[in-house]
This record gives structure tokens, C-alpha cells and sequence, in this order.
């Protein structure tokens, strides 16, 4: 049974679980019901503020004690479609008892490698923890960073979070990959709640979506540490 700890933010939950649900029908010819895996889901909240400084005990702590609920239902292993959580992916990892997929390392995994400046966009924490940087760098990638390319972040995942704010989120959305598409060619979404946004796009960069990463990575973990067979 798939483990899946999400609700951070509460928006990406529902898109992330049908990612899997489409990677599954395109990875083993998933059609009938009885051919999709079991999954636990949870929806975690937990101390984010778009606004305000992460106070690392409490989210590391909030986290923690959520993997572990999910962990006594009986999954097999866990996925975190949350970026900024993987901040803490060592301390959550120790926790546990069964394995935790990284979402960072599924993401950079899937770079072309003909991407030549990277850009990556998420929440102020996982940019200044250097989490994507290092594994671009580690893997031979050019990071490219304007430093006005992230309050434009911040203020489109601040929108996304409120009801009546999604279409502005939407329209920042377009001016901010408007500004990025003359300074690179490869854009990292390393926010979950950008999935909100991102079908505005129509650019020639190409996006790497991590929450779509870490979708295809479970299903074939689903595949390989099963003995579900593919459907014909």
C-alpha cells in the first residue's frame, strides 16, 4: 500500500493523487478499478506561512508526527509531494521504519541533459536551504537566480491560497515565465501549489515539474516492490 503525507499545501493534494492515478494507467495500463493501488492518504497541516519565517521545531515536529500516523496504517513506503518539507527529509527518514521517496532527487533525475541554465521556483525555505542547487550543481547543471524572481513567486503561492485570488495568481503566473523564458531553458517547479498555475504556461522553456516526478517514481516503486503484474 502507497503512503502519501500531504496537504502542504491543502490545494496540492487532489492534483498530486491523480498524477498518480495517471502514471499508473500510462506506466502498466491501469483501466479497472481493481487494477489502481491501495494508497493511504494524509493530509498534514502544518505551521506554513508565506509571510513569515519557518520555525523549524514545529514543522520538523509536525511533519515528523504525521509520517509516523501514516506509517501505522500499514503503507509500504511514503511520499511527500511537498518540497519544502524535504528540508527535514533526514530527521522524517530516521523516523521511520519504511522508506521515504525524495523528491529532489527525482526531480533532478529527470533533467534533459541538454538543459544548460536551470532556474528552480518554490517557497523562500527550500530556495535558501540550496536543496535543488546542490544536486544541480552536483550533477553538472547551470542554476540561474534573479533575486526579484521570488517575491513574484511568493505572491502568486500567496494568491493560490485564497479563493478569490486564483485568477491573479494565474496572470503573474504568465509574466513571471515571460521574464524567466529569455534567461533559461529548464524551470523546476519546486512548489506543489504551483500545480494551481502552471497549465497557463506556453513557452518554449521546458518544465520539470517535481510533484510530477515524484508521482512517476511511486507508482514504479509500486511496481517493482509488488506482485502486481501490468494489465493487458
Amino acid at each position: 500500500m502507497i503512503g502519501i503525507l500531504a496537504g502542504m499545501g491543502p490545494k496540492s493534494t487532489g492534483p498530486f493523487v491523480d498524477k498518480v492515478v495517471h502514471y499508473c494507467q500510462v506506466l502498466y495500463g491501469a483501466k479497472n478499478d481493481m487494477d489502481f493501488p491501495h494508497m493511504m492518504i494524509y493530509s498534514c497541516p502544518t505551521p506554513f506561512h508565506v509571510d513569515r519565517p519557518i520555525d523549524p521545531q514545529a514543522m520538523e515536529q509536525a511533519i515528523i508526527d504525521g509520517a509516523k500516523r501514516l506509517e501505522a496504517t500499514g503503507i509500504d513506503f511514503i511520499a511527500m509531494p511537498c518540497n519544502t518539507a524535504h528540508i527535514y527529509f533526514d530527521q522524517i527518514k530516521q523516523a521511520l521504519d519504511v522508506p521515504l521517496l525524495n523528491i529532489v532527487d527525482e526531480t533532478i533525475k529527470t533533467l534533459p541533459q541538454s538543459a544548460t541554465k536551470v532556474a528552480v521556483l518554490g517557497t523562500p525555505s527550500t530556495i535558501e536551504s540550496e536543496l535543488y542547487q546542490q544536486g544541480l550543481l552536483t550533477s553538472g547543471f547551470q542554476y540561474v537566480v534573479e533575486p526579484y524572481w521570488q517575491g513574484k513567486v511568493n505572491q502568486i503561492i500567496s494568491d493560490i491560497k485564497k479563493p478569490d485570488q486564483v485568477d491573479r495568481a494565474k496572470e503573474l503566473w504568465v509574466e513571471l515565465i515571460n521574464e524567466l523564458s529569455g534567461k533559461v531553458d529548464t524551470v523546476i517547479i519546486a512548489c506543489t501549489d504551483l500545480n494551481v498555475v502552471t497549465e497557463q504556461t506556453d513557452s518554449h522553456v521546458h518544465f520539470v515539474d517535481s510533484a510530477d516526478c515524484l508521482a512517476m517514481a511511486v507508482v514504479r516503486n509500486y511496481l517493482s516492490n509488488s506482485e502486481h503484474s501490468p494489465v493487458h
